[in-house]
């Protein structure tokens, strides 16, 4: 529908205006045939030219208008459809012609895409590759720090440990459950020997009766008795009662005592410790308090009257360059000066040196090469 137009179609007016045009041309040679006719037939001397001719219309005269009406018309519209028909294919062409303009373009713009994609894949891969290059290149590095980090722990991580441990519950009894005795009462106890030194909440068992070389052993097993030449006392006789320990162990070591003396050194003057042996509880202060070379036995065999005690372990914590000696005089029960031992005299030699720690992993390691 056109607006400008009533309405109409353009091609109904196009018709219109063809029959219109068909119709005129028709009538102007229907009226000149005419014309010519009576001419024809005019008198001499008559003139034609201001009179009208009305054609005479007849059948036959009525089938030629007809027939050149029909032919025009024909023609016209042979020519009119030809031209629509061509200006229809030149509108599909001209569509066809976008649409695969169109195509083509978000063809162009996927493929656009895709290679985009592929560059960024492509230039992500190179970058992962050139990271992963460089990353090698640390792999040696960070295989010479683990494998350092790794010897530096499996030789002095007690080194780290021990200090804490010191200050830590080494025994396994709640810190209520070890306090200070009257030590004037003289108490019965239970037969099991065990060593108790409230200050540090250790309570630990004593192992009586070792050799020289299987003192190692026993301080896997708790405390233990150690006796050389002129320190073979055991509790309530003259002389040196002398008990080791281990300060220090390596914190993969499943021997539970490895940190039982790791607080010896916060011992002083005064404290006080307890055995119990034989169903007695001894009782012992603190007196003195030396650090020795691990080769200097001999300070363990004291020239005195009185029965003492010796506590010996590893310092500095962690190490075993140095031994502690934590040495306490017998306050409960009374003892008798001029008593003889009731143990026979130990006589096993001095000792090359005193106990030491745990052996770490490398002397460990070293020990097995050498068959010792």
């Amino acid at each position: 529908m056109d607006s400008d137009t009533g309405g109409q179609f353009s091609s109904d007016l196009g018709r219109q205006a063809a029959a219109q045009i068909a119709r005129r041309k028709v009538l102007a040679a229907y009226a000149s045939m005419a014309q010519k006719q009576a001419q024809a037939t005019a008198e001499p001397g008559q003139h034609l030219k201001d009179t009208p001719v009305q054609p005479k219309i007849n059948s036959e005269s009525w089938k030629r208008y007809h027939t050149a009406w029909q032919d025009y018309y024909q023609k016209y519209y042979s020519n009119y459809y030809s031209n629509a028909a061509r200006e229809y294919i030149a509108k599909e062409k001209l569509k066809e012609a976008r649409e695969k303009a169109e195509e083509d373009e978000i063809l162009a713009h996927k493929n656009s895409q895709d290679s985009q994609l592929r560059i960024k894949v492509r230039k992500k891969a190179t970058d992962s590759a050139k990271k992963t290059r460089k990353m090698r290149a640390f792999i040696p590095l960070f295989a010479g720090l683990a494998v350092a980090f790794t010897i530096l722990f499996l030789q002095y991580n007690r080194l780290i440990f021990a200090p804490i441990m010191a200050y830590v519950s080494p025994g396994n009894a709640p810190a209520s459950e070890i306090e200070a005795l009257d030590p004037t009462i003289t108490q019965t106890v239970s037969a099991d020997p065990r060593l108790i030194i409230p200050k540090l909440n250790v309570d630990v068992p004593i192992r009586f009766g070792i050799p020289l070389s299987g003192v190692l052993s026993a301080m896997n097993n708790g405390v233990a008795h150690y006796r050389i030449r002129g320190a073979s006392a055991y509790p309530g006789e003259v002389g040196n009662f002398v008990i080791t320990g281990h300060s220090a162990g390596d914190v993969y070591s499943p021997n539970p005592y490895k940190y039982i003396f790791s607080g010896l050194e916060r011992l002083e003057e005064g404290d006080l410790i307890y055995v119990n042996y034989e169903s007695v509880r001894y009782t012992y202060k603190i007196i003195r308090k030396q650090v020795v070379e691990p080769t200097n036995v001999a300070s363990l065999a004291m020239e005195t009257d009185k029965p003492l005690i010796t506590l010996v372990t590893c310092t500095p914590l962690g190490t075993s360059r140095y031994r502690l000696l934590v040495t306490g005089e017998q306050i409960s029960p009374g003892y008798d000066a001029t008593g003889t031992p009731s143990h026979p005299v130990v006589d096993e030699g001095d000792g090359a040196e005193l106990p030491a720690n745990e052996p770490s992993f490398f002397e460990n390691v070293w020990n097995f090469l050498t068959g010792r």
